[in-house]
């Protein structure tokens, strides 16, 4: 069977193990003769796969009673409007939001047509190749939350832990490094994912909620589909049941290496080598500040553009996928989220080695 290395952003790579087990289980699903997707949301079958998905979450995030798992659709762009739309509209609250990158930015976008938003920090005039530290960025007095996007893609940039926020409840954007690391739970009032570069296929958004956060949301005068307390602990309408059912057993895969503690070693194993080779001399340009690396986007520039368009078009022959940066950006991108192996970036960084050799 041929497998790429794919280096895409996203929609990224899945865990090869667990293709194979929905492959297998894909025509005839534990005996009932049907695909997954095929049966009732309703159904004993699937009410078992997303209460498992949500106990494997709960278990790797170490969530206690006082969080709640939702499953929704339209990927974390509908999370932009949906968490100002719950939490400050059609008030005098506020809510602080951190720019760090193309995701912020459209969020906070969404944030200003629906409330008052703080902007607390911008690395936009820098072209976001940095995250603030703590002591840089400002929390508005009566702050709701603080939203900050955890990694972002098309610039390189992530946080190395959660921004100090005095106490104010952290709502992250995690889509892009969710479920690659532990996380300080207690810090957080809402983490929400689109599951397409670690946690599973395009098609669902996770969404993980405080309870006494959820309180906060308000309860009058909203569209019922886009009220967050319309979700907990029901299926108002049908979820997207096949992703669902993958994000399950990319869970339990994870489990197997070891949890978020094993994950995070290997993603800074493979990250270490991929920048040990970028940072060896100047050919090579990493794009984000050292501080504010990446472990899952690598991002970096060559000597020229022609070079980085013959980079690109022989790493394709050697089936090393989805490296051209992002085209707002340009330069080069190697996306290492969790199901990457790390012979697949040794590969890249041995093609690195001799294409630097070639024409440094």
């Amino acid at each position: 069977m041929f497998r790429s290395h794919n280096f895409s952003a996203g929609p990224s790579m899945l865990p090869t193990a667990v293709l194979e087990q929905a492959q297998a289980e894909l025509l005839d699903y534990k005996g009932t003769g049907s695909s997954i997707m095929e049966l009732s949301h309703r159904g004993s079958e699937y009410i078992e796969v997303d209460a498992q998905a949500t106990e494997r979450i709960k278990t790797l995030l170490g969530l206690g009673d006082d969080f709640e798992v939702m499953f929704l659709q339209g990927g974390a762009s509908t999370q932009f409007m949906m968490v100002p739309y719950n939490f400050i509209a059609g008030s005098n609250r506020v809510a602080t939001y951190l720019n760090t990158g193309e995701w912020s930015r459209k969020a906070i976008k969404e944030a200003k047509l629906l409330g008052n938003v703080h902007v607390g920090f911008s690395s936009e005039e820098q072209n976001f190749i940095r995250v603030p530290k703590n002591g840089e960025f400002t929390v508005a007095d009566d702050s709701v939350y603080l939203h900050y996007t955890s990694n972002n893609t098309i610039f390189g940039t992530q946080f190395a832990s959660e921004p100090n926020s005095n106490g104010v409840p952290l709502v992250c954007d995690a889509s892009s490094d969710f479920m690659s690391r532990p996380l300080d739970v207690s810090k957080y009032g809402m983490i929400y994912a689109g599951a397409q570069k670690n946690a599973g296929p395009a098609g669902v958004a996770i969404v993980i909620m405080r309870k006494d956060f959820l309180e906060k949301a308000r309860a009058e005068g909203m569209s019922t589909i886009l009220k967050y307390k319309t979700h907990v602990g029901t299926m108002f309408n049908t979820p997207p049941t096949y992703s669902v059912y993958i994000v399950n057993l990319v869970m339990g895969w994870i489990l197997e290496q070891g949890g978020l503690a094993g994950i995070q070693k290997k993603n800074e194993a493979k990250a270490g080598l991929l920048y040990g080779i970028i940072d060896r001399d100047d050919f090579y340009r990493g794009t984000a500040e050292v501080e504010s690396r990446s472990l899952m986007n690598v991002t970096f520039r060559l000597p020229n553009e022609d070079l980085e368009k013959r980079f690109v078009k022989e790493t394709e022959a050697l089936n090393l996928d989805g490296l051209k940066g992002h085209r707002s950006v340009g330069g080069i991108r190697a996306s290492i989220y969790n199901a990457m192996p790390y012979e697949g970036v040794k590969a890249l960084t041995d093609f690195m080695v001799e294409f630097r050799a070639k024409n440094g």
